[in-house]
Parts: structure tokens; C-alpha cells; sequence
């Protein structure tokens, strides 16, 4: 039987590599998901690669939407109970990476929008979602390898990341009653675009290749790709770790250790 056979997941930041690859894994293993993103051409391409991949469009729908618009979240997690029932897992994934600079001169308006989309769309994703969630499901947050250590630089990314293992932990002891299960992923620096544009501004900081430096630090010496961040994902999503919740997942080859 397939981990998530008949499930109703949403997936934000769908559109991105570890949103698309966990959406790939989820509907390779039976789910129904519902992926949202902030821009429908971004949206589009996403649909149009899982089904070429052969997936039935009944079980794959998009809707663009800002996450830290409470009204956009609330009509994503309607038109999926409308279109599915109730849901069984969320993964709030949806992210931007913000500026890497001095505390002193650190832009208030970029360390303002990060927080937004990072910690409001987290938390906007459990208000509305929580409540159209069938007992026994799992959200998953991701956070990031900065979300257990400090970096200097990246000051409003770090911040953020770490704040939402403290609202998933209060999230985690509310649903309890409910087998809810909530937990954060903490992926290390994995081979995207997303990584790739922070990685380009981090070399002219460093003098020196930054993809080079930050393997340095990876005992595993590379970087994830996003099918291994989404396997983990499914982990957490699946019945497999029925007993973990509250629990702050690494998949960073070492970082942390």
C-alpha cells in the first residue's frame, strides 16, 4: 500500500524544487495535492511537468496565492476541502531569502517581508488549516540548517527559521488531543535556484566560490538535492513516523552535528 493512498495534502512554495519534488513523492504515493504558489505561471509550469509525468489531473490542482495574506490562505485551504474534503497533511514550505548584510545596516523592510512570508505564512497555514484537517494527519514546516544554529549575515532568514520551530512546537502540544503530528524539516544548503542566488551573493562577501565553502562545512562534502529533502518530507507526512511530533528534522549531510 502506498504511504499516502487517498490523502489531501497542500503544499506552498509548490512551485519551487522541494515543493515540486515533494509534490512528485506525495502523488507517487497515492496523495491528492493541492499546490499553491505566488505566481500562476510558475504554477503552470509545475502542473504541466506532473503531468507529463503521467498523473491523473483529478488528483493535482494549483492555486496562486500570497502566504501571508490571510484571505488567500483561507481560499486555498476552502477550494481544497471543497474539491477533496478534509486534509490530511500541509506542508508549509513557501519561502524568500532576504538580504545577507551588517546588524547595523540591515534593511528593516527586507527583514520585515522574510518574517512575513516565513513566519506569518506558517502560521496563517496552521489558523486556517487546522480546522479542515482530518485527526491524525501531519504538518510539516520547513525551516532551514540556520533554523538550529546562528549565522551572521542572513539575519532576518535565521531569525525567521528559528521562530518557526517555536510555533510549531506550541502547535505541536495544542493538536496532540487530535494524534496531529507537527514538526519541522531543517534542510541544509541543497542544489537549487533558490540556494544558487543566495550562494552568488555570498561569494562577493567571501572573496572566494561560496557552493566550495559551504560543502566545506558539510561533512557529506555536497550539497541535497531536492529529492532527498522530499523523502524526509514524506517521512514526516506519513504514518511512518507516527510518533514523532514537536521534533526539529536535519537533513543538512552533517552541518549540524
Amino acid at each position: 500500500m502506498r504511504q499516502l493512498d487517498s490523502k489531501t495534502c497542500l503544499i506552498t512554495g509548490g512551485a519551487g524544487s522541494i515543493g515540486l519534488a515533494s509534490a512528485k513523492v506525495f502523488l507517487q504515493e497515492g496523495a491528492r495535492v493541492m499546490l499553491v504558489d505566488l505566481h500562476e505561471d510558475s504554477l503552470h509550469e509545475a502542473l504541466t511537468s506532473l503531468t507529463a509525468d503521467g498523473v491523473p489531473p483529478e488528483r493535482i490542482a494549483t492555486r496562486a496565492a500570497d502566504v501571508s495574506v490571510a484571505r488567500d490562505v483561507e481560499a486555498c485551504f476552502e477550494a481544497t476541502s471543497e474539491r477533496w474534503g478534509k486534509i490530511d497533511v500541509i506542508f508549509s514550505n513557501a519561502g524568500n531569502a532576504g538580504a545577507i548584510g551588517p546588524i547595523a545596516s540591515y534593511p528593516e523592510e527586507v527583514f520585515d517581508d522574510v518574517y512575513r512570508v516565513h513566519v506569518k505564512g506558517a502560521f496563517l497555514a496552521c489558523k486556517y488549516g487546522v480546522p479542515r484537517m482530518n485527526d491524525g494527519g501531519s504538518i510539516v514546516i520547513t525551516s532551514s540548517v540556520v533554523g538550529l544554529m546562528g549565522s551572521p549575515g542572513p539575519y532576518a532568514y535565521v531569525t525567521a527559521k528559528h521562530a518557526q520551530v517555536g510555533l510549531m512546537r506550541s502547535v505541536a502540544k495544542e493538536l496532540a488531543p487530535r494524534r496531529i503530528r507537527v514538526n519541522t524539516i531543517h534542510p541544509g544548503p541543497t542544489e537549487n535556484r533558490f540556494q544558487a542566488d543566495i550562494e552568488r551573493h555570498l561569494s562577493g562577501i567571501l572573496g572566494r566560490d561560496a557552493t566550495a565553502f559551504l560543502d566545506e562545512l558539510i561533512p557529506l562534502h555536497r550539497h541535497a538535492q531536492p529529492e532527498e529533502i522530499a523523502r524526509a518530507v514524506l517521512f514526516l507526512a506519513s504514518d511512518q513516523s507516527s510518533f514523532v511530533t514537536g521534533a526539529t528534522l536535519a537533513v543538512d549531510g552533517g552541518m549540524t552535528a
